[in-house]
C-alpha cells in the first residue's frame, strides 16, 4: 500500500511474532508500548528489530505521566529518548493522564492513567511537560484523548478546549482514540458527534480503536471500561465512519491489550477499518 494515510496497524503482541514474520500480513506499521522496550537487550530487542526490518513502528508511551504535579521523570524521560533513537518509529505518542506522585521525593508510580483538572494551572503545566519531551526527543509527539469515568468539579474549560489549547501551545499532534470518545460520552452524558464536531481535528495524526467493558455504576447506569480486550463495539466503528468522513483517511490503529486473541482475530480488526476507509475514499473520489 503506497498511500500511508490509508495504512491500519496493531499493537505488536510477541505471541503473534512467529505468524506475523511468516504471514507478511498487508499492514503499515505496529504498535509497541515504550516501557516494555526500556532495557538494553535481550529476546524484546531482538524480536523488536526483527519486526522493524519489514514494518515501521509507532511508539506509544504509558508511564511519562504528562499531567503529574511536579516535575518529568528525567530517568525515564531519557530512557524513552533511547528507544526512539534506537528505531526511530514514525510516531511517538503519550497519554493526556498522570500516573505517578512525587511525594517527599518518593516518586511512587499508579497502575493507572488517570485524569486531570481542566483548569488554567493544569493547561500551562501539561503543556510545559509536553514541549519538554518534544525538545528532549528532537521531535513532535502525538497526545492521546482520555477515556474518563469523573469530572472535577473545580474545572474551567471543556475537554476540547483544553486539548485545543494544548496543541496550540506545544505544536504537538493529536490521537483521537474513538473508543475513549463513546466511554467518555457514556459515562459523562455528552454527545459523541458534538465532540468530534468540536475536536482539533486539522492536529489529528492517528486514530485509535478498541473494544470496551461494560458494567454498572452504583446508581445502576450503564458505566463503560476502556478494558481493550475485546473486538471494537458496532457503534464505536460508527463513530469511526463518521471521523473519517470528515478527515479522509487517516492512520489508524487497533488496540487489543488484554484477553489477546489469536493473530487472524486481531488483523480482521485491521482489516474492517481498512474496508471502512477505502469505502469513503472510494465515494469521495467518486464524487469530485
Amino acid at each position: 500500500m503506497t498511500n500511508k494515510q490509508l495504512d491500519v496497524g496493531v499493537g505488536f503482541k510477541p505471541e503473534h511474532f512467529q505468524d506475523i514474520m511468516q504471514s507478511s500480513p498487508d499492514l503499515g506499521f505496529f504498535e509497541v508500548h515504550a516501557e516494555n522496550y526500556m532495557g538494553d537487550g535481550g529476546a524484546p530487542h531482538k524480536m523488536l528489530s526483527a519486526l522493524a526490518e519489514k514494518f515501521d513502528l509507532s511508539v506509544h508511551g504509558v508511564g511519562m505521566s504528562i499531567g503529574t504535579l511536579g516535575d518529568l521523570d528525567k530517568e525515564h524521560l531519557s530512557r524513552l529518548r533511547k528507544v526512539v533513537d534506537r528505531y526511530q518509529p514514525r510516531l511517538v505518542s503519550e497519554h493526556l493522564a498522570w500516573s505517578s506522585h512525587n511525594e517527599a521525593k518518593n516518586l511512587m508510580f499508579l497502575n493507572d492513567l488517570l485524569p486531570l483538572p481542566y483548569t488554567e494551572e493544569t493547561l500551562a503545566r501539561v503543556s510545559e511537560h509536553v514541549t519538554e519531551v518534544q525538545d528532549t526527543l528532537g521531535r513532535q509527539i502525538l497526545m492521546e484523548n482520555p477515556s474518563t469515568y469523573v469530572a472535577f468539579s473545580d474545572t474551567q474549560m471543556s475537554e476540547i478546549e483544553f486539548i485545543t489549547r494544548m496543541q496550540a501551545n506545544t505544536g504537538c499532534g493529536l490521537i483521537l482514540d474513538v473508543n475513549n470518545v463513546y466511554i467518555s460520552a457514556n459515562n459523562q452524558k455528552m454527545d459523541s458527534y458534538a465532540y468530534l464536531d468540536a475536536f482539533p481535528l486539522h492536529a489529528v495524526g492517528e486514530i485509535h480503536l478498541a473494544g470496551h467493558a461494560e458494567d454498572t455504576d452504583d446508581d445502576g447506569e450503564r458505566l463503560l471500561i476502556d478494558a481493550h480486550d475485546r473486538k471494537v463495539a458496532p457503534d464505536v466503528w460508527t463513530l469511526y465512519e463518521y471521523v473519517v468522513g470528515k478527515t479522509g483517511p487517516i492512520t489508524t490503529l487497533i488496540e487489543w491489550d488484554n484477553d489477546v486473541p489469536d493473530w487472524p482475530t486481531l488483523y480482521q480488526e485491521a482489516v474492517d477499518a481498512k474496508t471502512i476507509m477505502r469505502k469513503l475514499k472510494a465515494f469521495t473520489d467518486a464524487a469530485e
